[in-house]
């Protein structure tokens, strides 16, 4: 029982406000000292705990790049890669995102996409580029309305794509499960191709959605005064 006051550590440590890597470092010692683990054994467990779980690490190395990517303009680029393509619009180019994120993750692509590395800095930036040619600048509640629709894209995309391959630690895992459970035999084929009549009806109803976004952004922008309105309340804004 004396092991568990590490748990207690960390309780303490989190409600006074403490540094959680302090915190949860302070618990993971005091946890293997009172469990007599030698001061190597300690820093050994700390060691093979980081070597198996590196990957979640991955942002420390991903968030710069795309922040150094964002100051060089690539937000802009975006937006005038976008200009170009005169028929493209918002909707338009979110369900085609949709049905790009889906069906990569079908095959397992899972990590091409995703909030920081390709919403924020791309996704959304095309996405309100499209708005922009059409009506001008944007309000800033129309412009959080496409941002939180390019992001439900890619959620979307991925999480009903994703159960369509194989090889997917879901898949694994219910397999797993059911079978040391129940005592069958269930392939993660099986599972994968149930999940393609769920992927398809995702991507018709959200698809269907994102392609009414067009019309459903013109009302929104016609309400709040149109174009004129976005210019005057932003210049009121850079005056304050």
């Amino acid at each position: 029982m004396i092991v568990l006051l590490g748990v207690l550590v960390v309780i303490l440590g989190f409600a006074t406000r403490r540094n959680p890597l302090l915190v949860v470092g302070v618990a993971g010692i005091a946890t293997g000292l009172l469990g007599k683990l030698s001061p190597q054994e300690v820093l050994a467990a700390f060691g093979n705990g980081f070597a198996s779980s590196r990957s979640v690490t991955i942002f420390v190395i991903t968030l710069p790049v795309i922040g150094l990517l964002e100051r060089h303009g690539l937000q802009e680029q975006a937006r005038t890669l976008i200009g170009k393509l005169g028929k493209l619009t918002t909707g338009r180019f979110l369900a085609l995102y949709l049905a790009l994120r889906q069906l990569t993750a079908a095959f397992g692509l899972i990590s091409i996409g995703g909030p920081a590395q390709s919403v924020r800095p791309m996704v959304a930036p095309m996405a309100e580029g499209a708005a922009e040619r059409r009506h001008g600048p944007l309000p800033e509640k129309v412009r959080e309305r496409i941002r939180s629709y390019s992001a439900s894209s890619d959620t979307v995309g991925l999480f009903f794509g994703e159960d369509c391959f194989l090889a997917i630690g879901s898949i694994l895992l219910i397999t797993g499960f059911v079978n040391s459970t129940y005592h069958t035999h269930l392939e993660p084929l099986q599972l994968a191709l149930w999940a393609i009549p769920t992927a398809v009806c995702a991507f018709l109803i959200h698809g269907s959605r994102l392609l009414r976004l067009d019309r459903s952004l013109e009302s929104q922008i016609a309400a709040s005064g149109g174009p004129s309105a976005a210019v005057g309340s932003r210049a009121v804004e850079e005056a304050k």
